[in-house]
């Protein structure tokens, strides 16, 4: 099936955290997982990904360990991450955070299995055969981005009906997602009328940095792209856009619950659920090579009214209606 038919979302140092010891350890099927960043603000995720171990029999710390690597968004640090990670023999990867983590655990074993979650084409960038049949050590979840960026800014349109021109914030530390997302934004904006300021940030820092560019040209919304240093970042993105009074848009939920504006996105929880699911099922015998490619159905569209309400925008009945969530 095409993405198209379902359109009507840690490495530092090489940590481990804890797992069991001894021979205990010794006995159990091991799991690496390779990320761009650290998982510390990102826990539903991961309580979803080991939920969906558990569902097929598998407890971190009971009968499988979990070894983690993490880029701290500084992704030329993956490869090491992911040779370690092959030299450790672990017994299948797991490789999230985007394009980067799955190509460099790709580069670094064409026989270990990878279960990857991934915002683009796994097919279009050779990682796959097909959808259906992969075809080698790969498989995952392929989860929907710039297809939904459309209908991200038509709904914050609809929030910020004044809006004219709108600042897109993208990674530099991942240039191939940031100029797509850029790209991305500028044709859905440019369909609605709308102007496109590309704004780039990969430390605190120049996050700052960005929303002091406000005071002399203050944009009308803040369009976050969809990359999880943001995520793990959005405490610092949220007071600011509040000290600015920003309508921001976000393509996950946390920053929402931080006080953000809106989100709309594909439930990144259930990825990491299905994630699991397949680990599992690697774990116990499945090859990735007959493990067809899942494709995300379930999306959530998020609205901060507390936060519409300090901004003085009304949030439309038309939105009220079909937001999986209003959070008062």
């Amino acid at each position: 099936m095409q993405r198209r038919e379902f359109i009507t979302l840690l490495g530092g140092a090489a940590v481990s955290w804890p797992l069991a010891s001894g021979a205990e350890q010794a006995a159990m099927p091991v799991i690496g997982v390779l990320g761009a960043v650290a998982p510390e603000r990102l826990t539903e995720r991961w309580r979803s990904f080991r939920q969906g171990l558990k569902e097929a029999g598998y407890v971190e710390g009971e009968n499988v360990a979990i070894e983690y690597r993490w880029a701290e968004n500084q992704l030329d640090r993956l490869p090491a991450l992911a040779a370690d990670l092959v030299q450790k023999q672990v017994a299948v990867i797991f490789a999230t955070g985007g394009t980067a983590p799955v190509i460099a655990a790709k580069t670094a074993t064409s026989t270990m299995p990878i279960v990857f979650t991934i915002p683009e084409d796994p097919v279009e960038l050779g990682l796959a055969a097909s959808l259906s049949r992969p075809g080698g050590n790969l498989t995952g979840v392929n989860f929907l981005v710039g297809e939904l960026v459309p209908k991200r800014l038509e709904i914050l349109h609809e929030l910020v009906p004044a809006m004219t021109r709108v600042a897109v914030l993208v990674n530099p530390a991942n240039p191939a997602r940031a100029e797509t997302q850029v790209r991305e934004a500028e044709s859905a904006a440019r369909a609605m009328g709308l102007k496109v300021q590309s704004l780039r940030a990969g430390s605190g820092r120049e996050i700052n940095a960005v929303f002091e560019t406000f005071q002399r040209e203050r944009p009308d919304a803040l369009f976050v792209s969809p990359d999880p240093y943001f995520v793990v970042r959005r405490a610092q993105i949220v007071t600011l856009a509040a000290r600015h009074a920003i309508p921001t848009s976000f393509s996950v939920r946390e920053p929402v619950e931080a006080g953000g504006l809106m989100s709309y996105g594909t439930d990144l929880s259930d990825v990491y659920r299905q994630a699991g699911v397949y680990i599992a099922r690697i774990l116990k015998g499945a090859k990735p090579a007959d493990l067809p490619i899942v494709q995300t159905t379930k999306f959530e569209l998020v609205i901060n009214a507390q936060t519409a309400l300090m901004l003085g925008l009304t949030v439309p009945p038309t939105l009220l209606s079909i937001a999986d969530e209003i959070i008062e």
